[in-house]
């Protein structure tokens, strides 16, 4: 099975560790033709690299791999940031009995047995048992809760890999039993030192190659922080220049071996809603430039179109509102082409809906007037329906006094009647609260005309709410004509 890490990990294994370090659990052992992120992966904790928060003397960390106390611990990191390393170190590191299974594969059943036996041995003498599983947020909660005992009374000392939040993706209980230690993606300065002694390194290149600085700072770039990926593409330039039978990795031989940077994207993990959220907030920032790559990184990590399509058509509603209510034109029409052109193409329209959402005026008013609609409704404000405006159309309705005294507001000149629209109990409750920004200006201007009318309020002796007034207190013609649409 292979983790998502720096180190490919071997079957699910129960044998004891090997005490020459010979890989008898099929963990540890390196061999001549292994890749060369395998070959150069850390022979102690002082060359592993990156993490030195977690490496002062007695961290955690330090006394998981050197064996000084049994504490089970959950490592949460990015591909290539070290946690199979950390597991491979943890197998060499003292006389422990590790046994390592993905979740990819494994099961309940198989993490009883390993339970089962390391109970067996603990009580008859034997060493104590390091259960490695990596990738743990694939499993199940019911997979995950058949840990929890073991972990209790330290039959297994838990070590768990994922690249997923574990406060969303380990079950509580589980999570309150270990220690979360996070890791950090490799810097370029971390990566470049790697790169370099993989060069150098007998178990890596051997110097036999030499590393141009322009080659070396394209393999940093496109690895994004995953060393996997930075020697993975440094073998396969090396074997590029070896065939080519040059002594040296030049920047051509580099972008031919890896033209595509590691995108750190997963479509189910933390990454993807990190770059959702900051796409989301860029367009709500009006930063145009900053929404257009947040869509080009997840058009490149092969998020599904309709997926950022959805988006657009929220967001179009949610902070664009009525400050342009053509953007949720924009962006149902960008969701059609998804559907109707599809990728590679369709990249374009929603670069044009973005560009549109981004650079357009915002309001969140239709948001925040649903919300508190929503708020009262959930709070059991309301009630009947007033007789005015109930349906009348069926035999005996009218007997039930349902629609008498409704008024047509067509049969006023204005399209608008002073009536009681809203339950007794909500009369006068403004929910929408229009911004002054682009189109909503406009609304903005006649919605206090119109809420005086219809809730037959007086008109301010003076001119208020940027409505102007007759010397009467009413509302001007001019006014109410464009309020109510009158007069053409």
């Amino acid at each position: 099975m292979e983790s998502d890490a720096l180190f490919p990990l071997g079957e699910p294994a129960a044998t004891h560790r090997d005490p020459a370090g010979s890989g008898g659990d099929g963990f540890t052992s390196v061999g001549a033709d292994a890749p060369l992120p395998v070959r150069m992966r850390p022979a102690t904790i002082d060359e592993l690299v990156g993490q030195e928060h977690l490496l002062a003397p007695g961290a955690p960390l330090r006394q998981l791999v050197e064996g000084a106390a049994p504490l089970s611990v959950i490592l949460w990191g990015p591909p290539g940031s070290g946690k199979t390393t950390i597991a491979h170190l943890v197998a060499r590191a003292t006389d422990r009995r590790f046994v390592a299974m993905s979740a990819l594969s494994a099961g309940v059943k198989d993490v009883r047995a390993v339970i089962d036996t390391a109970r067996r041995q603990r009580r008859s003498g034997g060493p104590p048992t390091v259960l490695f599983i990596d990738e743990v947020h694939r499993f199940s909660k019911t997979q995950q809760d058949s840990l929890l005992a073991a972990v209790e009374d330290r039959t297994v000392t838990l070590l768990a890999a994922t690249t997923e939040n574990p406060y969303f993706s380990v079950i509580s209980p589980l999570l309150s039993r270990c220690v979360l230690l996070t890791l950090q993606a490799l810097d370029d300065a971390a990566v470049r030192g790697l790169l370099r002694r993989a060069v150098a390194d007998e178990r890596g290149l051997a110097g036999a190659l030499t590393l141009e600085t322009e080659a070396e700072e394209h393999l940093v770039r496109l690895a994004g922080g995953d060393v996997r990926k930075a020697l993975t593409a440094l073998e396969a330039a090396a074997a590029s220049a070896t065939a080519l039978g040059t002594g040296r990795i030049d920047l051509a031989t580099a972008e031919q071996a890896v033209d595509t940077a590691a995108v750190r994207y997963d479509r189910a993990g933390d990454a993807h809603y990190d770059v959702t959220s900051a796409f989301i907030k860029s367009m709500r920032g009006s930063d145009v430039d900053a929404a257009l790559h947040w869509l080009a990184r997840m058009l490149v990590a092969g998020e599904d179109a309709r997926f950022i399509a959805r988006r657009l058509v929220i967001f179009a509603s949610e902070d664009v509102g009525m400050a342009d209510p053509a953007a949720l034109s924009v962006a149902t029409a960008a969701a059609h082409a998804v559907e109707y052109v599809g990728l590679p193409e369709v990249q374009l329209t929603l670069a044009q809906a973005v560009i549109h959402l981004a650079t357009a005026p915002k309001s969140n008013s239709a948001t925040t007037a649903i919300g508190a609609a929503l708020a009262d409704v959930r709070a059991g404000r309301g009630g009947p329906v007033p007789r005015g405006l109930r349906d009348a159309h069926y035999a005996g309705a009218r007997g039930l006094g349902h629609g008498i005294g409704y008024r047509y507001p067509h049969d006023d000149q204005r399209g608008v009647v002073t009536q009681q629209y809203a339950p007794d109990d909500l009369v006068g409750t403004d929910y929408y609260r229009p911004s002054g920004h682009g189109a909503e200006r406009s609304v903005a201007a006649r919605l206090p005309v119109l809420r005086r009318i219809v809730r037959g309020l007086p008109a301010p002796v003076s001119r208020t709410d940027g409505v102007a007034t007759g010397g009467n207190g009413r509302p001007s013609r001019a006014v109410v004509a464009e309020a109510t649409h009158e007069g053409g």
